[in-house]
């Protein structure tokens, strides 16, 4: 078991961080102008125990507020926040994870910013989601193929969070254009659905688009990992 952890580890070596991030579209971040009270709403809702704050766009974020620093406040009424938050890391799109994982080691942290070749937010990248890509590169090992979707019925999926989009189109068996018009920044299904959403949904709930009704099925705080989808009547017909 050592050993597939270490081989495991070593296979970091050809990803980068632009590969493993969660991408803009699905990470969630708080302005800098939040009023205390919305603040505090909002961390109970998001379940998340770090998160970048931004001052006007996610491409300015700030800095990253540690939910454990706000424990000794939650009582009170009012709270100068931005006074708590941290230092960001920054790395480029196309850091080498196992490197980015020494260094996370190094500085102590366990999250940074990517950003893309303008300097812009790319997304975000925890030590939870490296750790994540070493389970699964040994569970890889173990699968003869990656199953990215299911067919429950006629009309009913569940497809990988993680999917392209056009990949989406093929599997249902659906036109692209209204789609592709409403996607916004997003390219992968669950990027869709939280551009959609306006956030990121958690299990159970769903929303519906061109017919189409999509529930949550499994979903981690931070990221959406497996949707189901029910087609229209008229479309599974046809």
């Amino acid at each position: 078991e050592e050993q597939r952890i270490l081989e495991g580890i070593a296979a970091l070596g050809t990803k980068d961080a632009k590969q493993v991030m969660t991408a803009r579209t699905d990470m969630e971040s708080v302005s800098s102008e939040e009023q205390w009270e919305q603040l505090r709403a909002q961390i109970v809702e998001s379940g998340y125990s770090r998160i970048p704050v931004h001052s006007g766009s996610q491409d300015e974020i700030v800095g990253i507020l540690h939910i454990k620093d706000l424990l000794p406040h939650l009582t009170e009424s009012e709270v100068a926040w931005m006074e708590l938050i941290r230092p960001v890391y920054f790395v480029p799109e196309n850091k080498k994870i196992d490197d980015l994982m020494r260094e996370f080691q190094e500085r102590k942290t366990h999250i940074a910013i990517v950003v893309d070749e303008y300097g812009g937010t790319s997304g975000i990248i925890t030590l939870e989601d490296i750790m994540e890509e070493i389970v699964g590169e040994i569970a890889d090992e173990f699968d003869a193929e990656e199953i990215a979707y299911s067919r429950l019925d006629e009309r009913t999926f569940i497809i990988e969070a993680k999917t392209a989009l056009i990949d989406v189109y093929r599997i249902l068996s659906i036109p692209d254009e209204p789609w592709e018009a409403a996607k916004g920044e997003s390219d992968t299904l669950g990027g869709f659905i939280t551009e959609q959403a306006g956030r990121i949904l958690r299990n159970g709930e769903g929303l519906t688009f061109e017919g189409v009704e999509m529930k949550i099925d499994a979903a981690t705080p931070r990221k959406l990992l497996r949707v189901k989808l029910v087609l229209p009547e008229t479309t599974a017909d046809e």
